[in-house]
């Protein structure tokens, strides 16, 4: 009988089912069955029969048009994954929205990847928004860098050693020298930012949240047309005060 196992320990039908949701995640939550199947790697009777799994657990849902959704079983588990801090900082990023109209969002670390634990979406028609639970590459965005920075320098070479530095738009940092001396200046003036790094346009100012025991980073995010830099001086303010009201209040 052959192993459900691969040799690295890995169990191979829970992983296929967590790449199916992050599949899911990624596109948007919502998707369909054969883009799925693809986009995983994954013939298609597979893709089927780990997504009726999760569906009957709850984690998927199936819309009308037969295509596959998120479920709402994944909105207990994420709360219970970061709970006190989330909820800590939900009025927090209210403040932050309502005084930017910007997005506001919450990100911890997770493993090697920034994972956005909350958000409070700005009330602007043409806005930033990030999935709550999506997880990313730190170097090309404001919160990952703000968080690496406040981390010694060799566990952030090592970390950006297993994850590379792949270039997302024109403006990504990609040589790890020149990333790390934008750590020591984010360290420097207080705060990180990511200039169309990440996506061509938007902005990012994001201030780390020390002092927790894990990672952690509050942002105003938004167009770069919206967050100049006459506005980056009042956005650190805020965040700062934040940083530091989010810290005592989990403490």
């Amino acid at each position: 009988m052959a192993s459900a196992e691969s040799g690295s320990g890995t169990v191979q039908s829970v992983a296929r089912a967590f790449a199916l949701l992050e599949a899911l995640a990624a596109g948007g939550g919502e998707a369909g069955l054969a883009a799925l199947a693809s986009g995983t790697g994954l013939a298609v009777p597979t893709a089927h029969r780990l997504l009726g799994t999760l569906h009957r657990l709850g984690y998927v849902r199936q819309l009308d048009d037969r295509r596959y959704a998120l479920g709402a079983g994944l909105i207990a588990l994420g709360c219970q994954a970061v709970p006190q801090l989330a909820d800590a900082a939900a009025p927090l990023l209210a403040r932050l929205e309502d005084a930017f109209h910007e997005t506001a969002n919450l990100a911890v670390l997770d493993g090697d990847l920034v994972l956005y634990a909350g958000q409070v979406a700005s009330r602007q028609r043409m806005r930033m928004f990030t999935e709550i639970g999506r997880r990313v590459l730190p170097h090309s965005t404001g919160v990952g860098k703000a968080m690496l920075s406040a981390m010694p320098e060799p566990h952030v070479r090592s970390l950006i050693a297993r994850t590379g530095l792949p270039r997302f738009t024109p403006q990504t940092l990609t040589d790890p020298d020149a990333f790390i001396a934008d750590l020591r200046l984010s360290r420097a003036r207080g705060f990180a930012a990511d200039d169309s790094e990440q996506e061509v346009g938007v902005r990012c100012i994001a201030v780390a949240v020390t002092g927790l025991g894990q990672p952690a980073a509050l942002s105003v995010s938004g167009p770069a047309a919206r967050i100049t830099d006459a506005r980056v001086p009042e956005v650190v303010a805020a965040l700062t005060d934040a940083a530091a009201e989010l810290r005592d209040a989990a403490l």
